[in-house]
């Protein structure tokens, strides 16, 4: 059941949603959180859709946020709020109402949103594409309790992580985190079936992933090894090599959906790991609303930190020892030369003041002439004229 609302109000997009279940039936509200999507019109209908197919697993209303560009300066001033109510079948298993700011209202949609939210029920907040650098700073991130960005859908997404890390606040977490769970979960069970000790690893997908550099980061912080992060062809993420001192281990996947596990002294094994959709994501990040502490410490890691500058702890600590020792060791030498430096001098102003008389006058006496030279013209010497070998030979 649709019900549209032009130039509307919240308090009557409220009466909407109750005329709409005791329409069809349903007057009990069964719905366990409030999500609001922010996003624009070009997205919107795609968002929508992951929404409406993850809420089979997490009964929820659906708040569409879409801000609309005035054409006019003078539609600017005029503020609007259209809605678009959905219940039953149209909604999937909880409510959606599509809310269309204009005007000087999108600069508020927090206000607009905030009595819509189901009461003493978590909120979580969804950017599809163009998520703020700061999330919980946000208008429209402040009011939920996990905020939801996707970092593959901005322009430079490896630069959007170092962004993502500087402003990081718990509840956030990002899609492209999730993608890499399946690859967290059967990297760490691979370690388990074996007992070695991981010296180094290599993650190769495609370029400008997120998600590669992710699970690098993830891999470098929890194994404390140098991690190389290479390209290839994609899609997404290709493979893993983790190098240990019993030989290697490999999650090769090349097509996209089936990998192939590579244990020494096993056989390989085929393991399912598909490019999820975004439904998927979404349900898998709606099931816990806790703050994700892990993602954290891989995303302050930091992307500069990968390809072999990642080095162990330890050697890191050995090498500042050593540099400080060696930093030392020079403020020594520099005093021990600087003290050199200042008998020599000491010495030499000795000597001089116990040089023979003789010498101190000749001394003075080239100092006073000094000036007198330089004041002296300088004559220009006369051409040489070369001579005529004609006049010579009459």
């Amino acid at each position: 059941m649709k019900i549209d609302l032009t130039d509307t109000t919240a308090s009557k997009i409220n009466k909407a949603l109750v005329k709409g279940r005791r329409a069809i039936g349903t007057p009990a509200v069964g719905m366990v959180l409030t999500l609001v999507i922010v996003t624009d019109e070009e997205n919107a209908y795609d968002a929508l859709k992951a929404a409406n197919d993850a809420s089979r697993e997490h009964p929820s209303r659906t708040l569409v946020v879409i801000k609309r560009v005035s054409r006019t300066p003078r539609d600017r001033t005029q503020s609007r709020l259209d809605a678009e109510v959905r219940v039953g079948a149209d909604a999937g298993t909880g409510e959606t109402v599509v809310l269309r700011l204009y005007g000087e209202v999108s600069d508020h949609a927090q206000s607009v949103v905030l009595p819509l939210l189901l009461p003493d029920a978590p909120v979580v907040v969804w950017w599809p594409v163009n998520a703020p650098l700061d999330p919980a700073n946000d208008p429209l991130g402040a009011l939920g309790q996990r905020r939801v960005t996707d970092t593959y859908a901005a322009e430079q997404p490896v630069r959007e992580l170092t962004a993502r890390a500087d402003t990081y606040t718990p509840g956030d977490t990002d899609l492209s985190w999730t993608r890499i769970t399946p690859w967290r979960s059967m990297l760490a069970a691979a370690l388990d079936q074996v007992t070695c000790e991981v010296e180094a690893v290599e993650v190769e997908g495609e370029e400008f992933n997120p998600s590669c550099e992710l699970l690098a980061m993830w891999l470098a912080d929890r194994l404390d090894v140098p991690v190389k992060r290479t390209l290839s062809g994609g899609p997404g993420l290709t493979a893993v090599r983790m190098h240990t001192d019993s030989g290697p281990i490999v999650l090769d996947r090349a097509d996209g959906s089936l990998a192939t596990l590579s244990i020494q002294g096993q056989p390989d094994r085929a393991v399912a790991l598909k490019r999820r959709e975004t439904a998927e994501l979404i349900a898998e990040e709606l099931r816990r609303l806790d703050p994700d502490d892990t993602y954290a410490s891989a995303l302050r890691f930091g992307v500069e930190r990968l390809n072999g500058a990642s080095a162990p702890r330890a050697t890191v600590e050995r090498a500042m020892a050593s540099l400080e020792e060696a930093v030392a060791s020079m403020e020594d030498a520099v005093a021990s030369v600087e003290e050199k430096v200042a008998s020599a001098r000491e010495g030499a102003s000795k000597s001089a003041g116990s040089a023979p008389e003789g010498e101190a006058s000749d001394e003075a006496a080239a100092e006073a002439a000094a000036p007198e030279a330089a004041e002296a013209p300088v004559t220009k010497a006369e051409p040489v004229t070369k001579p005529d070998k004609k006049a010579n030979a009459s």
